[in-house]
């Protein structure tokens, strides 16, 4: 494995390497866009770095069992841990091949490849040591399944060796600021799992900068290009730290249907004297003007359609403008897209003005008491319900901005951080509003209305727009023969899992109804209070029904594990386990405690009453063929007759399932589905929790493979559905690879449905040419 990898070199496959961002970059570079030249410090880099010093263990002692909600605690965890890297020591051999790319930078990269050292001795010796950017690729950001990109540090207009090592440094701490681990707890990646690489690219000295959405992000619209630019480098406009001039295209004939100009005040630009980025006043007469010609907003569309067209899907593409020359520094895909309403704004009948007027940029109309954020200090004082005020917004805002009902600043557009989080958090947000810091007042009771962009004081009644057509967008839409489902765990996804292109839901689990409801399920049965859990289950479940009507829905029963739950009301009669991950939970648990499992069916048969009979059952951890017989015997004391009047599965999480699936079927089942992290561990022996052996966690291996393929096999004989739902449902050389052997359905994370119908279409289309090709030959 190398420390170092130029673009040129870079491969679609790398993403594990060189992380997202540097990823696109040498996807873009080699598809022969206008990325600046440019190499990357691996992932394998980073991890080496980390094994030297030994400084994991450190590091996971700190972060494990951290609670990040506490922020202070969470401050403090984050600056230990930095301080633990930025204080170690860099191997010899990594830094010994950043400052040999370093100092080879200002030449071609042919020519650094195929010449001898002493020509390229020659050459170096002639040339200045070039200004790089500086930034960090982690390898979730940028990545389909991830959000919040931007997390990680950069550094502009770095020069100089020891600068560039410094700088290196600072990118690999800044993967445990207290944002980075809020958001990878808060999502359940695992902090060992994620590793980051940097990206050293050539700093292109902008005189203009900004972002291309190709999908209006305000709208959703997919005919419409936003472009928003700003002077100076880009970083002002991506921030949100000024409000930018804005230009909409129509992405059919990139005619300029609307543009708005915005006044800039100052810009960030390199001092060559003092030799970094700073901050400078624009002269009077320039703060109004445009900052787009005809032409580069022309060329800015053009460059958009491309970058689309190669990837297929909607993207956040960043540009630099140095002379007459566009440069991409990077695309990624837009994270926000939710459903899409044609509206026609309702005719606003106030008498009240408004107090303030900004850009909507993410909708929605929501009422609260102002709270002012002038910094992190103020951000514990945000309680839920408030309506945050800030200058602008950043990355460690986030665990404010989810309290919150409503976000308004002063400056920034609607590609700004707090026009991105608004929308993929569903509140309302208006930025652009000038002065909003100092024209509200903390307590002030506002209205923030996200379509208008509008602000009032007081409970003002806003009549949201009308709605004259609603769909769900979906981009690139395709027709397969496998199904794409979709998991779901709690009913505040249910929409955005709705809007996903899914045939169903694959996998619906209890385990977080359960611990949002903050009682332990043993506590119910107990103390006899089984009608509560059994209604918490149906008011839940129903909720997430009622947008999948008429698509299967797979309800697994409950597998909570002994040291899972214990911090919830009832949860300290837990008992102790030396492995809990084989011990005591899963259908092995359910028919010891058959009270839990009877609420749990009564549950569901309450919901078949209420006339969602499209929902199934399917029992997790099964090893043997009686514990399938035992439930379906407490299935029909309840009333629901399995395989008649109910689909009727069972998950596949252990070898010895996979070993006794012709009995399983003979049995009687309408469905198999593969729990992978289970299986994988179980079959390989391996605790992907311990850090120590974690690494030889893979799904992909051949013994995981040819069990799944045998069940598949067996699964046809019978007629009974296959299905996968663990993380490899979202993995795409997984998904290939099941697809080729014949699974029935897929079912992925929401964010990833749309992504592995299109890698599911493509592989049968594969299958298809391949069968036409040979019948032809």
């Amino acid at each position: 494995m190398q420390n170092v990898s130029w673009f040129k070199d870079l491969t679609k496959n790398d993403l594990d390497l060189a992380g997202g961002k540097a990823l696109n970059l040498g996807i873009m570079y080699n598809a022969g866009l206008p990325v600046p030249p440019g190499f990357v410090v691996t992932a394998y880099a980073f991890k080496r770095f980390i094994e030297d010093n030994k400084l994991a263990e450190r590091i996971y002692a700190i972060l494990d069992n951290l609670d990040v909600e506490n922020s202070a605690a969470l401050q403090l965890a984050a600056k230990e841990v930095q301080d633990f890297i930025l204080s170690a020591e860099m191997p010899n051999d990594i830094k010994n091949e950043i400052i040999e790319a370093y100092d080879s930078l200002n030449i071609d990269y042919d020519t650094f490849k195929n010449a001898s050292k002493a020509a390229l001795e020659i050459l170096k010796s002639g040339r200045d040591l070039p200004y790089v950017a500086v930034r960090s690729s982690a390898t979730l950001e940028d990545a389909p399944g991830a959000s919040f990109a931007g997390q990680q540090e950069t550094f502009l207009n770095i020069r100089g060796v020891n600068n560039l090592l410094k700088s290196v440094q600072k990118c690999w701490a800044s993967l445990y600021t207290a944002r980075a681990i809020y958001y990878r707890v808060k999502n359940n990646f695992a902090h060992e799992k994620v590793y980051i690489a940097v990206v050293v690219q050539k700093q292109i000295q902008s005189n203009k900068s900004g972002v291309v959405f190709t999908i209006n992000p305000a709208t959703n619209i997919e005919e419409e290009i936003v472009i928003e630019t700003g002077f100076g480098l880009g970083e002002a406009v991506v921030s949100g730290a000024i409000t930018p001039d804005q230009y909409i295209l129509d992405k059919n004939n990139l005619r300029l249907k609307e543009k708005t100009i915005n006044k800039q005040d100052w810009l960030l630009t390199l001092d060559v004297n003092l030799g970094y980025t700073v901050k400078r006043n624009i002269p009077e007469g320039q703060k109004r003007e445009q900052k787009l010609n005809d032409f580069e907003i022309r060329r800015l569309g053009e460059l958009a359609v491309k970058i689309e067209d190669y990837y297929g899907s909607p993207q956040d593409i960043e540009y630099a403008i140095e002379g007459p020359n566009i440069y991409i520094v990077q695309s990624r895909p837009v994270t926000t897209l939710k459903k899409v309403s044609n509206v026609r704004q309702a005719e606003e009948k106030f008498t009240t003005e408004p107090v303030l007027k900004g850009l909507g940029a993410s909708p929605g109309i929501g009422n609260g008491s102002v709270r002012l954020v002038f910094g992190v200090d103020d951000l514990p004082k945000i309680q839920k319900g408030d309506v945050l005020v800030a200058s602008q917004t950043n990355p460690d805002y986030v665990v404010a901005m989810k309290k919150a009902i409503a976000i308004v600043t002063d400056e920034g557009g609607i590609t700004s951080h707090a026009s991105i989080v608004s929308r993929e958090l569903g509140i309302a947000c208006v930025v652009g509003a000038i002065n909003a810091t100092k024209l509200l007042k903390n307590g002030d009771f506002v209205t923030v209305d996200g379509y208008s962009g509008k602000v009032y004081k007081g409970e003002v009644a806003i009549k949201p727009p009308e709605i004259e057509k609603e769909k769900y967008e979906k981009f690139g839409n395709v027709e397969t023969i496998t199904e794409i489902k979709v998991n779901i765990d709690m009913p505040d996804y249910a929409e955005k899992a709705a809007s996903t292109d899914n045939d169903g839901i694959g996998l619906l689990r209890l385990e977080m109804m359960i611990a949002s409801n903050n009682v332990h399920p043993m506590k119910y049965i107990r103390e006899g209070r089984d009608n509560e859990y059994i209604s918490m289950l149906v008011d839940n479940i129903g909720k997430i029904a009622s947008f999948f009507k008429n698509k299967p829905i797979w309800v697994r029963t409950s597998d909570f594990r002994t040291d899972e739950y214990v911090d919830l009301e009832g949860g300290e009669e837990e008992p102790k386990e030396s492995n809990p991950m084989i011990g005591w939970h899963g259908i092995r648990r359910s028919l010891d405690d058959i009270s839990l499992l009877k609420a749990e069916f009564s549950a569901i048969k309450l919901l078949h009453d209420q006339g969602h009979t499209n929902i199934g059952v399917m029992l997790p951890f099964v090893i043997n063929v009686e514990e399938i017989k035992k439930a379906k015997e407490i299935m029909q004391e309840i009333g629901l007759d399995p395989c008649e009047n109910i689909d009727f599965g069972v998950m596949i999480e252990t070898p010895a399932a996979c070993q006794i699936i012709r009995e399983i079927c003979d049995e009687g089942i309408d469905f198999v589905s593969f729990g992978t992290n289970d299986l994988t561990q179980l079959t390989l022996g391996i605790d992907r929790n311990n850090r120590h052996i974690a690494k030889l966690f893979n799904e992909k291996h051949p013994a995981v493979l040819r069990l799944i393929k045998e069940v598949i096999k067996t699964c046809k004989e019978y007629n009974v559905e296959t299905s996968i739902c663990g993380q490899a449902g979202s993995d795409e050389e997984m998904v290939e690879y099941l697809v080729k052997i014949g699974i029935d359905s897929v079912s992925a994370n929401i964010d990833a449905v749309d992504k592995i119908r299109h890698v599911v279409a493509r592989t049968e289309r594969k299958l298809l040419l391949g069968v036409a090709r040979k019948d032809y030959i």
